[in-house]
């Protein structure tokens, strides 16, 4: 931040000693930190050793996508489950088209109604709960978590992708982007996570705080990140544009998804991933 009255100290910091470096720091700057993406998910799904028909449970499955793969390269038998109607459908259709060239998937996935605090599975079914970026719209995480540690086998796993605030996203900042894309606050804080995670008597076996890696990496991989800056930008300086032909409330929701990949890269969010097993087993 520049001082309201630059005093010689930052004229000589700022147009001295760091212009000296500038042209090193920015290449620098431009060397990769390698960060992960969300490969690393599956990747620890082969690293549990589970056998070809164990049972996976996608909780919130949307599209189905995750379910397919995790069927397809794990030989899991999956249930998907999303509370919205239109998901469900997508998701049979993406496992119909995939069925096409792989006509066992069809008998080893399915989809079905459901939400995270009210599963539809038996206690003690489920080898594996797989839960992406889903909990933020949870209300009552505690009683998700509390469904998970009932489904899951004695050796059972369930990992979790979950996004959280940090000290740097504002409370105004907080009060305009949450409420629009349906997150509620508290599950927005890793504490409140990690304490409703222990009273469901679930026991963390790895936790990785990945900050702003999945950002680093989709702008890397295909230029999503600045793609996501570009398209804010657009709506924040004609809105009347996108609000005519799109309305107000799908206006809203296109900022509020620009700015939650955005604030991911500057450190206003970031992610965990979890990966629980039933206290019990030790």
């Amino acid at each position: 931040m520049v001082p309201a009255v630059a005093d010689s100290a930052f004229l000589e910091q700022s147009y001295d000693a760091y212009s000296q470096v500038e042209s090193e720091f920015q290449q620098v700057m431009d060397e990769s930190l390698h960060p992960r993406g969300p490969g690393m998910l599956a990747d620890m799904v082969a690293g549990l050793g589970l056998p070809a028909g164990a049972a996976a449970l996608d909780v919130g499955c949307g599209e189905g996508g995750d379910a397919i793969e995790l069927a397809r390269r794990f030989g899991l038998q999956v249930l998907g489950v999303d509370p919205v109607r239109r998901q469900i459908e997508i998701a049979q259709q993406h496992l119909a088209d995939a069925a096409s060239n792989q006509p066992g998937l069809s008998q080893v996935v399915r989809f079905a109604r459901g939400k995270a605090e009210d599963l539809p599975a038996g206690s003690d079914s489920v080898d594996l709960v797989w839960c992406r970026d889903v909990l933020v719209h949870s209300d009552d995480f505690g009683s998700a978590y509390r469904e998970f540690a009932r489904v899951l086998r004695p050796g059972g796993w369930a990992l979790v992708y979950q996004m959280f605030a940090t000290s740097r996203l504002e409370p105004a900042e907080a009060a305009r982007l949450l409420p629009v894309l349906g997150c509620a606050a508290p599950s927005m804080r890793p504490d409140h996570a990690e304490a409703a995670i222990e009273a469901a008597r679930l026991r963390i076996a790895r936790r990785i705080v990945l900050d702003s890696e999945w950002g680093e990496y989709a702008q890397e991989s295909s230029g999503a990140g600045g793609r996501q800056l570009l398209h804010a930008a657009r709506l924040l300086r004609d809105p009347s544009r996108y609000i005519r032909r799109f309305g107000q409330a799908n206006y809203d929701i296109a900022l509020a998804d620009c700015l939650w990949h955005i604030y991911r890269m500057i450190g206003k969010l970031s992610a965990r991933v979890y990966l629980l097993s039933p206290a019990d087993a030790g």
